[in-house]
């Protein structure tokens, strides 16, 4: 495989390192994917304790002939200008990133600019619909470990996961905290804009990101969908759960033959094998090194090159 060092938004304020991973002796266009970051700062490779997930992803794909663009998130390259902004949403921390990557691939004439795909992982999944709306407008969708239902919504059940998982003081802080969040989510929709600014939920972040994502619902844009789509959950998933996520999506999608389910014996969010299997030693399970299983890379790269042959 060719790996080719690249700038995706470069020009602008938020330049940012990335990777474009090649199949080997490409004779015409290949397809191509942009990997979409879940929640929190990553590198170009997803890294998470040990695990290297888009890194693995492309190398992956490459043996398929699939063609790969992966970057550093805007949080994690650019994190303390970010900060500085009260008004950060997911679009400015993801969206407007994707869309420039998905017209690098578009521009390079390497790739066929008919079949670009995004593969969104966790909160990527969730944002993937909506970067295909505002822009992408992608060949397909692959959702790995996403969930249809709203952010606030999922942080409050991990959080009500962990304060089952704990006792004696460490629980009674736990509680505190849920508390506290339960509070803050309250009536979050009945928020201004401007108030939503003002309240911190930690970090830098304010309730204005989740209610700006919220008023962007995942659901919404999945209904409108008419192309393939892709849904991969492992069994083992303890962050997005198949009771929660997995079967919201089988509801929503039911009866339409456009879309593909996935669901992997013993495998975690990350798609590795399950070590611990529990939110609250999380830390733990991922440092841990492993690679993304190799059947999931396999059956991405088949679904892709199966819709790529399908009459548009």
């Amino acid at each position: 495989m060719l790996k080719e060092k690249i700038i995706v938004g470069e020009g602008t304020n938020y330049p940012l390192n990335g990777i474009l991973t090649l199949p080997d002796n490409i004779k015409e266009p290949v397809p191509a994917v942009v990997f979409v970051h879940g929640s929190g700062s990553s590198n170009m490779d997803e890294k998470v304790g040990k695990l290297t997930p888009f890194k693995d992803l492309a190398e992956g794909l490459a043996e398929y002939g699939i063609a790969s663009i992966r970057y550093d998130k805007r949080s994690f390259a650019h994190g303390l200008k970010l900060l500085r902004e009260k008004d950060i949403t997911v679009k400015k921390e993801t969206i407007e990133d994707a869309i420039l990557a998905t017209e690098m691939l578009k521009k390079d004439s390497r790739i066929d600019k008919e079949k670009i795909y995004i593969v969104g992982h966790s909160m990527g999944a969730m944002l993937a619909p909506r970067i295909d709306a505002e822009g992408g407008n992608y060949r397909g969708l692959i959702l790995m470990a996403g969930s249809p239902r709203r952010l606030e919504e999922i942080m409050l059940d991990q959080n009500d996961e962990v304060l089952h998982s704990t006792k004696g003081w460490t629980r009674w802080i736990v509680k505190k905290q849920l508390d506290k969040l339960c509070q803050m989510f309250e009536g979050l929709y009945e928020l201004s804009d401007e108030d939503a600014k003002k309240k911190k939920v930690g970090g830098g972040t304010t309730l204005y990101y989740f209610k700006e994502m919220g008023e962007h619902r995942t659901s919404n844009y999945l209904e409108k969908l008419d192309k393939p789509v892709m849904i991969m959950q492992g069994e083992k998933d303890f962050q997005a759960t198949v009771e929660k996520d997995f079967q919201a999506y089988q509801r929503l999608f039911e009866g339409n033959e456009q879309v593909t389910f996935q669901l992997y014996e013993n495998l975690n969010h990350a798609f590795v094998p399950s070590v611990y299997g529990e939110l609250i030693k999380a830390r733990q399970e991922y440092n841990v090194e492993q690679h993304i299983d190799k059947k999931v890379i396999g059956d991405i790269a088949r679904w892709i090159l199966q819709t790529c042959a399908e009459v548009l």
